[in-house]
Formats: structure tokens, sequence, C-alpha cells
């Protein structure tokens, strides 16, 4: 089953995944795994300018043989060129006529946000983008300000937003619902993957229990309870398929608002710290070194190539 559509405050609707090319994909050739994320049933791209992934996805686009209405692309503007310049050069690495989303990649870097927000306006009102909209606004007064100047509300804010930081994020997340602005989740699987053993862990696997699913599954649950788009990324088909079976949990078997509050409220209490992770981390490596270290004593042993009793190993942090 595929993930829903979600109305933006513009008419138009935005699919609830979306496959991001950024993170540790940026300034490589990952058209590979852009075809297999295709293959696998996403339909919802994300890329940047910043991420140098554009042309990679129009490369993909183009060799997956679907139709362009197949396909809803995101894609971001950097800062420094010119927003009518960079927008037609992202068209053109993407091999398009027009992007369904354009987003300001980082408004903080932007000189005068104002002025830029009325250049999208005009790439909007010149076909170029279907939406327009932000990321990484965080501050609602900057929102409140943008929104108050404009003629055109974004459509979208594109966030980091996970349980540790829902807390933190709660009043932008607030007042985008104030104003219909649809909420992207990116790095949401971050209690899993930079902040394991934390409090959340246990609201995660009680879910996960319950209904059959595995915690990121949970996570990805979660987001969409918020109402957010999931933006995520993987070269792993099988991680492919299982962030897609979210759709079909999602219809079968919700999340409960206790566990929603559950999770919110281990998030609240915070991550572990990061002496704490990178001790686990750190506890990781010595544990692999030694089984590599033991595997080749036992080796040596094996082969008579030496006494293995006779090695002492000490491996410090």
């Amino acid at each position: 089953m595929s993930f829903e559509l979600i109305s933006l405050n513009d008419g138009n609707k935005i699919p609830a995944l979306a496959y991001g090319t950024g993170s540790k994909m940026k300034r490589h050739d990952i058209t590979q795994y852009i075809e297999q994320a295709i293959e696998m049933g996403f339909s919802h791209i994300d890329t940047a300018a910043f991420y140098e992934t554009e042309k990679y996805v129009g490369k993909a686009i183009k060799e997956s043989g679907l139709a362009r209405s197949e396909f809803f692309i995101t894609t971001k503007y950097p800062r420094e060129v010119p927003i009518q310049k960079s927008i037609k050069e992202s068209l053109a690495n993407l091999g398009l006529e027009y992007v369904d989303l354009y987003l300001i990649h980082q408004p903080r870097f932007i000189p005068d946000l104002l002025q830029a927000w009325k250049d999208f306006e005009k790439v909007q009102q010149d076909g170029l983008a279907k939406s327009i909209g932000i990321s990484n606004v965080t501050d609602v007064q900057q929102l409140e300000s943008l929104i108050k100047a404009s003629n055109v509300t974004p459509a979208v804010n594109q966030i980091e937003l996970h349980p540790y930081n829902y807390h933190t994020m709660k009043p932008i997340v607030d007042a985008c619902a104030k104003h219909n602005i649809v909420i992207e989740a990116y790095s949401s699987l971050s209690p899993i993957t930079t902040y394991p053993g934390g409090p959340v862990d246990v609201p995660l696997q009680a879910a996960a229990r319950r209904i059959g699913a595995t915690p990121t599954q949970v996570v990805f649950l979660w987001v969409r309870a918020k109402g957010a788009v999931i933006v995520t990324t993987t070269t792993s088909k099988a991680h492919m398929a299982e962030y897609l079976a979210v759709a079909d949990l999602r219809q079968s078997t919700a999340l409960t608002k206790e566990e929603v509050a559950a999770i919110d409220n281990a998030g609240a209490r915070g991550p572990p710290s990061s002496i704490a992770t990178r001790l686990r981390l750190v506890n990781m490596k010595e544990t692999m070194i030694l089984l590599v270290v033991g595997t080749m004593l036992a080796m040596y042993g094996l082969f008579g190539l030496g006494n293995a009793s006779c090695y002492q190993v000490s491996v410090g942090v």
C-alpha cells in the first residue's frame, strides 16, 4: 500500500513519505539507490542544490520510464545565488520543467528573507514550482513575520523532528498548524541511530511488541501521529521495504494516544548524555577488537604458529 497524500494550504497534495538524498549521500553518485527506491515504491524524492544530488535524481527519474505525474520532487534553494538562476539550474539538473516543492534551505543564512520569499512567490507564479515553502525555520517570530509580510503562506516547513527534540520544537509545530503549514520531519530516527539506549527506547519497544512492528516503524508512526511528512534515507533495500510497510501498519494498527504520549514524555527527559553514548560506542568497538584478536590467537594455536596462552591482550579506552 502506498503512503497517503496530505493536503497543502495551496490546494496541492504531498506524499507522506519522502526518500531523502542528503546526509551521507551528499556529493556522491547515488543513481542506483534512487532507482532502487523508485522500484520499491517511493514516489516523493527530496533533494537540494547543496546536496549536489539533483542530477542523479534526474537521471533516475528518466531511466525509470515513469510519467512525470508519478513523482513528487522537492528541491531546495541554497544561498548567495540569485533565486531565478538557482531554480533554473536545479530544473536543468533534474531534467524537469517544474518541481512540486521548492524550499528555502537555510533561511538563517539569507540576508533578506522577506525579499527572498517574494522571489519564491515569483517562482511559483512562473510555474517553476507548484508549491513553495521553508526549511529549518524554528523561530516562531521569524515565521509570523514572514507570513505577515507575504502574499503566499509557506506550504511546508521541513525541520529536524524526533521524540528527543519534540518538546523544544512544539512551539514551531503548533505555529505551523495554526497556519495550516505542513511539517516535514527529517532525522526522526535519531533515538535509534544517534541516541540508542535512551529513555525513548522503552515506549518504542513496548509499542513495537504490541503491533508486531520494528522500533523504526514505531518512530515513523509517531511522526505521522504528529501529522508530519517523513523524510528519510537509506541505501538498504531491506530498510526501504521496512519504511514503506509503515503505510500498511498505519492503516491497520495506529499508535494509541497513550503510546504517543509515552513517547513524548520519554523524549522530554532528553537523550542519553553524549559521554554515555560515546562510552557505549567505545565498548562496542572494544568488544569487536577483542573478538577479532581472540579469533586470530585461536588461529595461531590451531595451526601451531604459536602458543596462544603466552599472549596478553590489553585494549585501552
